[in-house]
């Protein structure tokens, strides 16, 4: 493969706690979790808390660790048939980048109990975003699956 972007290395900011010991008993998707996690992020990074409270929406990026990296087309839930896993939200992808839109639930320093994240326990924390419905939830935008016409 040509590669003609240079290399470069993601850090982690800590580390997600969910409960889940295994990839099988982590549901297909965060949504699914009614459970709370727990997001420890490194005390380092203190003061990029400031501005954040509980109630509002945040986008976590994780790092799905145990995942296949040289897969490139899975079968969804509920289809018949093959995607390229850039039309899924398969973790098994050439780099495992999970997203997810959470609540948060508390805070207490540099830890953040959230509404359920669908990962194991020891997954590495990327980054935290606020969720802006009106940014990140455009009303145009396709919502229904390709394999589906249901929303």
């Amino acid at each position: 493969m040509s590669n003609h972007l240079p290399p470069f290395t993601l850090q982690p900011i800590g580390k997600i706690w969910t409960g889940f010991k295994s990839r099988e008993e982590c549901p297909r998707n965060s949504r699914f979790n009614k459970n709370q996690s727990i997001i420890e992020v490194d005390p380092a990074y203190a003061d990029a808390f400031l501005g954040l409270e509980v109630g509002r929406h945040i986008a976590v990026l994780y790092w799905f660790d145990k995942a296949d990296r040289t897969k490139l087309q899975t079968t969804p839930p509920n289809a018949d048939k093959l995607y390229g896993v850039f039309t899924t939200r398969s973790p098994h992808r050439p780099n495992p980048i999970a997203l997810s839109a959470v609540e948060i639930l508390a805070i207490d320093g540099t830890k953040l109990t959230v509404s359920g994240l669908d990962c194991i326990d020891g997954t590495p924390l990327l980054d935290i975003k606020i969720y802006v419905p009106m940014i990140d939830a455009p009303q145009d935008a396709l919502t229904s699956l390709p394999w589906s016409n249901k929303p």
